[in-house]
Formats: C-alpha cells, structure tokens, sequence
C-alpha cells in the first residue's frame, strides 16, 4: 500500500485529468444558455476532490474541501411519472437511481429534508459489508460505486450527504421532493391473469399546509424504512420479533451522539488501548474504532430501559467522533409518542454515559458531548410477506435461488429487545453466501409495488442479516430495473417473479450495470446439514434458542446446563402454543444435565411433580429418547445435540398424545 504522501504523487495527475476531461466535455459555452451553472461547476469540483480524498483517506485531508458544498437540485415535479419511489433512505436513492439509468422518469420523494435516511439523519455512518468467501465486497454496482465516492466502510456524514446529492443531481430522469408532510397511496385495480388485484397507481403527499396533491405512477417502490406505503396500502406483514413467538418485542433503537475534543494523539492512544484487547470483537483504523464491550457492558445506566454494548466509533472530517453504544428498550417504532419517549429517555441517559466513557476509555478521557442524531437508528419495524419469505435457514444454509438479485453474508446479528432476564440478543451464526429471491421483493395482494430494505420479505431472524444497507441497496437497483422490465413487458412484477425468462433478463441487466449475481449452486452448503441433530437445530434455531456465533459452533457434543435445557424447552412449549406447563428458570440449577434430570423437567412440563428418579422411571421407556442419548442411564450426561432433539421429539410426542388423551403416559 502506498504511503498517503506516495499516493497524492501518484494520483493528483490523475484527478486533475479527470477533472479537465469532465470540463471538455460538458457543452461548450458558446452561449450563455450553455454555460455549465455555479452548482455544476461545484459539482465538478468535489468530484475532483472527492477523486483524490478517496485515496488519501484522511480526516485531516478531508477537511481541506469542507466548503465544497454539493447542494440538491430543485425539480420541478410532474403529476405523472412511470417510477415513483418513496423513501430517501441508501435503498431508496439505489433504486431511484436504476429506475432513472432505465430510461423511467423517476420521482424519489421522503418526509425528510434531505437525502440519506439513516446515514444522513441516524448518524449511521459505518457500513455492515457483505465479504464473500474469498474475501471480496459481494455487493457491486451503484453500491460499489457509493462505496467509492464516500471513502470506504466508515465515512462522513456530510460526505455522504455531498455524495448522494451529486448521484442523484447526475440524473437528469431524476426529480426530488423532499420534506413533504404525508404520503399516501393511491390504489386501483389491476389484471393478474383472470383475476383483479389491488394495485398502486400512485401517490398523494401534502405539504407543510396540508393541501394533497395527486402524483400518477406506473410503478412504485416503497424504500420507507417501515414499509410504510405498502402496509397503507393493504400489504400484510408481521410485527417485530412476532413470527418467532415473541409478540410485541423489537430490537432495541440507538441514538447515535457526538463527541468533541478528540485530537490525533487521543485516536492513537485508543487505538493502542483495542490492539492490546487481544479479542476479534476489538479493531480500529484511522478513522473508525469497535471495542471497550467489556467496559461498556458495565456501565449501569440511569435507566433500567436503557442499556450499552461495545462502543463503535467514527471520526468525522471536523474532528468530532460518533458514537453507537446506547441501546432503548421497549420501544414501538411505529408509534411517534413512543420513539419520542426513547429520544428523551437517551437525551437524559448520554451525559451520564459520557462522564463513565471519560473515566474508563483510554483516549477519550476529556471528550465533551457535541450533540446528538436527528433520528433515532430503528433497527427492526414491519416485516412485509412477499411471494417469498427470507428464512433463518436459508441464510445460514447459505442458499441460492434462481431469481437472485442480491448477495448477503453479514452475521445474523439480533439485537437485545431488553434487559435480562429479557431476550438479550445474540448472533445466531454468520453465513459464507446466500441470495436474495427477486421475489423477497414483490409484495403478496398489492400490485405494481416493490418493496426494498429492512421491511421487505425477510423473517426477522434473517433480517438480522439481511437487513444491512448494501443488501438493500442491491435490491433497490433490482426493483429499479425490474420497473423499467415491466413497464417495457408489460407484465405485473408478479407474473415476472413466476418467468425463468424474465427473470434472467432482469439479472443479465443488472450484470450491466456492475452487479455480480454468478450462480453458486450448493458451493457453500454446511457441513451440519448431514449431522442427524441437524433438524432439532433447526427446530430450536427458527424459535431464536440456539446461536451459533460468528464461528457457526453450535456446541452439540458439549454438555447442556440443567438451566439451559428447561428454558429452551419452557420457551420451546410457549412458542409452539403447545398445551404443557412451563416452568421459572430460577427453580433450575447451572449444573450439567444428566438423564434424570431432563425426565425430571419433561414430568413438569406434563403437569407432573416428583422426584427425578420417579421421573425417570416414568418416562425412561417414552419414544422420545434418541440415539444420542443413553436413556437406560439415569446418570449419563445430555449434550447440547441430543438436548435439543428430545426438545423437538418430546414436544412432537406429547402434542400428538395430547390430542388423544387427557394424560399422557409413555
């Protein structure tokens, strides 16, 4: 690699020629209407800029173009386009960007007052990549070319926001309206075949007055972060944690805040801190840093709503540093009181949190509070059910579909939904490679609609992987092209989702625009799936009981704790609305589960309370008991592997002779 000072040598003749080639060949100004305006010419001057701060990658570089501001063009907005997307989030201005490189006239339209979303208004400012098994950034095209523009995986946030006007001003199919109050559908019928559906044929939005304005669309995406246009529009969809027995829970929201008085010599100090950590949770670069979890997980807050993970750190070009470690419990994305209540509860908790991240980070010791996100970061909302829905199993089967148009591998990453003894979170294992179905995309009962990010078709342990913004900012150009697709077909999304041949025409045009979605087959298939306790993982991983981390270690031939078995089982029978007891954890002990033990639990769970050696001579001859157990010891010990089948076996079991009797015997 070359030394920033090597590459400037190198690359200032490089840039510098770039800029004069753009400069040749814009219209000569002949006349004044040809004249490149004062915003192109600035345009042309971050670009320049941007082409060399790119390579150099340095906060302090950065700051020499502070005052290249890139401001969003004004457009005058039509009543009728053949694209409207709502939501301005990266999703959103990915398929905004296709629908418009397609030929569609294309309108990008958000309540925000300005482009980004989550990384402009969240402070989201560091990338979760897609790395594929030899290493490589899965996820190409107008990612890869966002990825370029911003400077890499930790960014800035006016950069961002410098880069998403420019892409978007590039794009002369391309209108915005930002800052409107409401968005609403506009639905009619459509033909699918013989039958009639629902369909989307447009828009309605008003302004800071109130008044509507009615916007025709041929297609639309809805790019909101929670689905908002589609569930508006008849779209059905689960709630939260829901799908997997946990009704009325969500990942826990962050409000990212701001740190000052940070200087180069604090940044080596803290990064000199993470290298001797010594664990692979821990790393930092120049301009970002992840760690402290130990210290942080210590911090008792003001709160009991309120809790702390490891710190993940991003500097900006004007010095400050972001931080994303606060985590708010309890909070219904899709009601405005109660993320209001979580912004005032994080106001009230981040200068306590600052004081204890002054006395126990190193290098961070006289940072001040500089302020915090306009937005919260919501991590998980609706999750709509599209002509397919995204499992568990398929990603960490590391599947491939035939109608692929995107790449994942993130790890499952399911934040805490509370404090213990709630759902504390967990990563429930880490895939090498797995597609995104087209279909994923396409919404069930509404036509003429696609959905794109964290709410489309994804069940929400997958989306704890899928959720990422570069997946969604595939799947946004996807939908981008796939409306151009239709629209020149002449066919609905849906009846394209069911076409072998439509469907390679839309991965061969996503090809050309940089994509890479090559076919893998079963390449990365797991070992686990031929054990013979594979099925019980499964049984026990779609509940969300069993994670597997980021080495995919499920830990079946180690000993399960007398604990651990009864809360997978109690949970097990409250999540599959079978008809047993259940039981406190607190009545179990940490000690290593042996035969007797688990018949004395599974008595309990038949509403049976008796010794475990009566336990065990009652139900010692049940059909439950598998190969990988010897149940004709009571002393013998229950590994993990063998615990989670007689989970699934006995649950199997005692449903079917329930249903038959009143009490149930071996």
């Amino acid at each position: 690699m070359l030394a920033s000072s090597h590459r400037f040598l190198v690359l200032f003749p490089c840039a510098t020629l770039i800029l004069l080639l753009t400069c040749l060949c814009s219209p000569s100004p002949t006349r004044a209407a040809d004249a490149p305006s004062s915003d192109k010419v600035m345009e042309y001057r971050a670009l320049y800029a941007m082409t060399v701060l790119s390579f150099l990658g340095s906060p302090d570089a950065a700051a020499a173009v502070m005052h290249l501001e890139i401001l969003l063009k004004k457009s005058d907005v039509k009543d009728s386009y053949d694209l409207v997307v709502v939501g301005s989030d990266p999703e959103g201005i990915a398929a905004a960007l296709s629908g418009a490189r397609n030929g569609l006239s294309t309108l990008l339209v958000d309540t925000r007052p300005e482009l980004g979303g989550l990384m402009t208004q969240g402070w989201l400012n560091s990338i979760d990549i897609n790395y594929g098994p030899d290493g490589e950034i899965l996820n190409k095209g107008i990612f890869e070319e966002f990825f370029t523009m911003v400077g890499g995986q930790s960014f800035d946030v006016g950069r961002a926001r410098q880069v998403f006007n420019l892409l978007v001003n590039r794009e002369r199919n391309l209108d915005v309206l930002l800052g409107v109050r409401k968005i609403a559908p506009v639905t009619g019928t459509a033909a699918d075949g013989e039958a009639y559906r629902k369909a989307v044929a447009g828009i309605a939005v008003s302004g800071p007055g109130g008044a509507y304005r009615l916007i025709d669309a041929r297609r639309v995406i809805d790019a909101t972060q929670d689905a908002d246009l589609a569930a508006a529009a008849g779209v059905p969809y689960s709630l939260g944690m829901a799908d997997f027995g946990r009704g009325g829970r969500f990942m826990a929201v962050t409000l990212v805040f701001k740190l000052a008085n940070v200087t180069d010599a604090d940044w080596r100090r803290l990064r000199r801190a993470l290298n001797r950590d010594g664990t692979r949770e821990s790393g930092s670069t120049d301009v970002s840093a992840w760690g402290f979890g130990e210290e942080m997980y210590s911090y008792v807050p003001a709160d009991k709503s309120i809790g702390t993970r490891g710190l993940n750190l991003g500097r900006q070009r004007d010095g400050t540093v972001l931080v994303n470690a606060l985590k708010v419990y309890g909070v219904n994305p899709l009601d405005p009181a109660s993320r209001e209540r979580a912004r005032r509860k994080a106001l009230a908790e981040i200068p306590r949190a600052v004081k204890y991240i002054n006395a126990k980070i190193p290098g961070l010791e006289r940072a001040t509070l500089a302020g915090a996100a306009p937005e919260l970061y919501i991590r998980e909302s609706r999750h709509i059910y599209g002509e397919y829905r995204l499992t568990i199993d398929d990603v960490l089967e590391n599947r491939d579909f035939d109608d692929r148009v995107a790449f994942g591998s993130y790890p499952v990453d399911i934040q805490a939904s509370g404090p213990e003894p709630e759902f504390s979170g967990m990563v429930v294992g880490t895939p090498e490679q797995y597609a995104i179905p087209f279909r994923c995309l396409v919404p069930l009962e509404v036509e003429n609609l696609l959905v794109v990010g964290r709410s489309a078709s994804f069940d929400s342990l997958a989306h704890g992987s899928a959720r990422v913004i570069p997946v969604g900012m595939a799947a946004g150009e996807a939908a981008g092209a796939a409306a151009a697709l239709s629209l020149r077909k002449g066919k609905t999304f849906r009846q394209m989702s069911a076409s072998e041949t439509d469907m390679a025409d839309l991965q061969g045009k996503l090809k050309q625009q940089g994509m890479d979605l090559e076919p893998f087959g079963d390449r990365y298939k797991p070992d686990i799936v031929n054990d013979p306790r594979y099925e019980a993982v499964k049984f026990v991983r779609r509940m969300g009981l069993v994670r597997a981390g980021y080495d995919n270690d499920y830990l079946l031939d180690e000993p399960m704790i007398e604990a651990c078995f009864g809360t997978v089982l109690s949970t097990a029978v409250r999540q599959s609305g079978a008809e047993l007891e259940e039981m406190s954890a607190s009545s179990l002990r940490e000690d290593v589960l042996r035969v007797a033990d688990a018949a004395s639990i599974l008595c309990r769970c038949l509403g049976r309370q008796m010794p475990r050696d009566e336990a065990y001579e009652y139900l010692k001859d049940a059909p439950f008991w598998n190969s990988y157990v010897d149940a004709n010891d009571s002393e013998a010990l229950v590994n993990h592997g063998a615990g989670y089948m007689l989970v699934k076996d006995f649950l199997d079991w005692a449903m079917v002779e329930r249903a038959g009797s009143e009490d149930p015997v071996p």
